[in-house]
């Protein structure tokens, strides 16, 4: 197996707008994307599952279960119809062209059900726990195209300081805008500021990415339960962290897995 994508049922979907949130920083994106699921009537459709992935398998309940994405549909009655992304790794920190392979896949699924615009959610660390985080947490931005910033403007994301603060975006929350852009598609990628120090869930970020999500989608998201919500995934977002570095520590011999971990995405 390299990658296995199965769709376990095919939805009728109108110009639906994909939405990725998956393990990283602070796990905004994993956070913000799951908060949005359990709150819609969504319902999933598809699993992907990768040898790119950590070699590790999840025990709930005296069974085992392979890492995998997970990917959930939902009819909007008001707009376009939405699809989320949500997994429990992303690819091998080993080398490059598991990250490739995992995003082909996905955008595969993308266009099959006529995506033309891509959201991805992360967090963006700041290593700043002090005043300049106590006024909450900005949102910043990235498109795939400039002339999407206009579309934007008014939502709340901070543009100005994207390329100056970061200068790229590394996993699967960079490459898949940078991919689907070569096959024609659309993409924004919001990115919560969190202090990414320790690597800790941070809902005050997500609750920041959900906020605009629902707003330029029009959604109607409420916002009132996401720390209880939260806490609901704190254990098992930490045990598979926690799992992970242990993996990445054996693979590869490193004693600094912390800093290794320290990405955007």
């Amino acid at each position: 197996m390299e990658t296995e994508l199965n769709i376990i049922e095919e939805p009728d979907l109108e110009d639906p707008v994909l939405i990725e949130g998956l393990p990283g920083i602070g796990n905004v994106g994993r956070i913000a994307a799951e908060y949005m699921i359990k709150h819609l009537d969504t319902k999933k459709f598809a699993e992907l599952y990768s040898s790119h992935f950590m070699p590790i398998v999840l025990i709930d309940d005296d069974e085992v279960s392979l890492l995998k994405f997970e990917f959930y549909y939902w009819n909007n009655d008001d707009g376009k119809d939405l699809i989320f992304l949500i997994g429990d790794s992303q690819a091998g920190k080993e080398g490059s062209s598991g990250h490739f392979d995992v995003a082909e896949k996905v955008l595969d699924l993308a266009e099959k059900f006529n995506v033309s615009r891509i959201i991805t959610l992360g967090g963006y660390s700041t290593g700043d726990i002090g005043e300049e985080m106590e006024e909450g947490p900005e949102v910043l931005g990235a498109v795939t195209h400039s002339e999407m910033i206009d579309e934007f403007k008014d939502s709340g994301i901070n543009f100005e300081d994207t390329d100056s603060n970061i200068g790229m975006i590394v996993g699967g929350t960079g490459l898949l805008l940078g991919m689907a852009k070569k096959r024609g598609m659309e993409g924004l990628c919001l990115m919560g500021e969190t202090a990414g120090f320790p690597i800790l869930t941070d809902p005050k970020s997500a609750e920041g990415v959900v906020e605009i999500v629902s707003d330029i989608l029009d959604i109607g998201i409420p916002l009132e339960d996401m720390e209880e919500k939260v806490e609901e995934m704190e254990d098992f977002l930490n045990k598979l962290e926690g799992l992970q570095k242990k993996s990445m520590k054996q693979m590869e011999g490193g004693d600094d897995e912390e800093e290794k971990l320290r990405y955007i995405g």
